[in-house]
């Protein structure tokens, strides 16, 4: 029978225990072993980690913090940010290892901290506990799983024997479920943005079309490039070079996901979507001297402004280097012309056929207008100047591009060679490759660069296709002669073996192996080893200063003449997304000098 007499002591013993400190810690200590996959202390490896916070934006407790450290260096595609956890917080759950895009961060089997400051449960990623290899590791990413989804949406393409017969557009572009698929596969940690060179909002465009939301994705885009169409097909996308899911399997298709997004919603509805219904004008007039990539980009975001403008171009349309330079099967023309259409929609108004520095001098332009940004682009071929390059069966790249842009009928042989490893020389060889199958039924040519194909400037993807249409590479070789027959035709072009192009301190500078040499026989030679620009117009009547070949600018592509702004290929060199960029750099600084806080 249970004795239910109570002690009148026994609330003394109770308050007696209530302050007594607990003893939860074997005496005398034992040595206890932790399984093999415990969940204890984090290890990151400082190296490996990018700062890509996924660690911390998967934590339900926040007991993840990203903190900067300034002795780590942040190289392109990484922040010098690093985990820090807080053991105040965290639940020991290990998401953050599963999440981990790199791979960096892992958890030891080390559990054993006591202490009654709970400002010591902070382990920054200086101190050892976090960053530190010599203690046993314990819970391991499941190799057989993965919460990220590695792989990326296979692109699907025209077969290369079918692509070879026309020009025809080779990228036939996500359907809805690809594209909300891929774009599912984004952690959002916005280190493709830190490398894009118009910073564009990628995250938050790619959450647009992950939630069927393309007016949100096209707003997003619009924000800082209004060549969408353009850039979803042929733009460099340096951004998934850096892509955090890239270090441990595929990046996502940033490049694709744009065209989706732009491909899939009207023009007509643009100006509804992106607020450009009715725009307030200023009065103030702007002129754009070329209707490349820089040049639209300004006109675009100055009209927006409200600014009035007008664009100057030397050719019969708008595109630039766009139109006249990128083949149809890459770029076709009524995605550009989508784009270019609705620049022209906000008002912008276009005089073509029209050279400044021929048909109207700058100096009238500055008379004019309130302010002038000139992108004139580069649209001169340069020559290697080696014996034979005066032959008329030597051309250069750009003219042909141009002439097959307008739909004249170009020299083509049956044997041909192209001089350059960039992808002028990719965009000629397979152009000329498509003409060549027309006429002869089959293709015979070689490409031969300075580089060797690690360094070859080109797209990688632009020399795997140019292969799989029967384009023959012969890298790391520099042009010596071209051999002409007695009758004036072209014998072979002799090569010799490119040791080295640039020396120690990385200037261009080639050097070669004159005992090594090789002959490539050809009726005809394209040279693609790139452009020059001509500034003349502006050189002639003011006095500008320079950056090596390139005009300087500032941060607002502001040149050294207060009210002329430059930008594109003359002042930052030959690429789409950095021309656009410069052309919005370029509004936002002709805003600020037109309401005097720039000078």
């Amino acid at each position: 029978m249970a004795n239910d007499k109570k002690s009148i002591f026994s609330p003394v013993t109770a308050f007696k225990n209530l302050v007594k400190k607990p003893e939860t810690v074997r005496y005398p200590a034992e040595s206890n072993d932790a399984a093999k996959r415990y969940r204890g202390f984090h290890i990151n490896d400082l190296e490996e980690c990018i700062g890509c916070s996924t660690c911390q934006e998967v934590c339900v407790n926040d007991a993840i913090s990203m903190v900067e450290m300034l002795d780590v260096p942040a190289e392109e595609g990484q922040r010098n940010e690093r985990p820090q956890i807080d053991y105040g917080r965290c639940c020991w759950c290990g998401l953050c290892v599963d999440v981990c895009t790199t791979g960096s961060l892992e958890m030891s089997r080390d559990y054993s901290y006591i202490d009654l400051d709970p400002d010591t449960f902070i382990v920054t990623p200086a101190e050892n506990d976090i960053n530190q290899v010599e203690h046993p590791l314990g819970y391991l990413r499941d190799q057989s799983s993965d919460l990220l989804d590695l792989k990326r949406i296979e692109m699907e393409m025209l077969e290369p024997e079918e692509r070879i017969d026309s020009f025809i557009e080779i990228v036939e572009g996500f359907s809805k479920e690809q594209a909300e698929k891929e774009a599912s596969r984004c952690v959002e940690c916005e280190i493709c943005t830190e490398t894009c060179p118009a910073n564009m909002n990628i995250p938050q465009y790619i959450r647009g079309i992950f939630d069927d939301d393309l007016e949100e994705s096209l707003q997003q885009i619009y924000e800082d490039n209004p060549l969408p169409e353009v850039c979803g097909r042929v733009c460099t996308h340096k951004c998934e070079g850096v892509c955090a899911l890239s270090h441990r399997g595929e990046a996502i298709s940033i490049r694709w996901l744009k065209r989706y997004a732009v491909d899939n919603v009207d023009s007509a509805e643009y100006k509804q979507v992106l607020g450009t219904e009715k725009i307030e004008q200023n009065n103030k007039k702007v002129a754009v001297v070329g209707a490349g990539p820089a040049g639209l980009s300004a006109a675009h975001y100055l009209s927006v402004m409200g600014y009035q403008i007008t664009v100057y171009e030397s050719k019969e349309k708008a595109g630039g280097m766009m139109r006249y330079g990128i083949p149809e099967y890459r770029l076709p023309y009524d995605a550009l012309d989508k784009d270019i259409d609705y620049i022209e929609s906000l008002g912008v108004n276009f005089v073509f056929n029209t050279r400044v520095g021929e048909d109207i001098e700058l100096k009238e332009l500055h008379e004019n207008y309130d302010a002038v940004f000139a992108a004139t682009g580069l649209h001169n071929g340069r020559s290697t100047r080696v014996p034979g390059t005066e032959n008329n069966n030597v051309y250069q790249a750009v003219n042909l591009l141009a002439d097959i842009a307008r739909g004249k009928e170009v020299p083509v042989t049956k044997r041909l060679v192209v001089i350059g490893g960039g992808n002028v020389a990719m965009d000629i060889a397979r152009s000329m490759a498509r003409i060549q199958k027309d006429k002869y039924g089959e293709v015979d040519i070689t490409v031969t660069s300075l580089e060797t194909e690690d360094i070859m400037p080109a797209d990688q993807e632009e020399i795997d296709e140019a292969r799989e249409e029967g384009i023959v590479f012969k890298p790391g070789r520099g042009p010596k002669e071209i051999e002409i027959n007695e009758d004036g035709s072209l014998a072979h072009l002799c090569t010799n073996c490119c040791v080295s192009v640039f020396d120690e301190d990385m200037n261009f500078n080639p050097t070669y192996d004159n005992s090594d040499i090789e002959n490539y026989e050809c009726d005809m030679v394209i040279e693609a080893i790139g452009q020059g620009g001509d500034n003349s117009y502006i050189d002639d009547q003011f006095e500008i200063e320079y950056a090596g070949p390139r005009i300087k600018i500032n941060d607002y592509s502001q040149t050294s003449v207060n009210w002329l702004f430059a930008g594109g290929d003359i002042a930052r060199g030959p690429d789409v997304i950095n021309a656009i960029k410069t052309g919005h750099d370029a509004a936002v600084g002709i805003d600020k000098y037109l309401n005097d806080s720039l000078k």
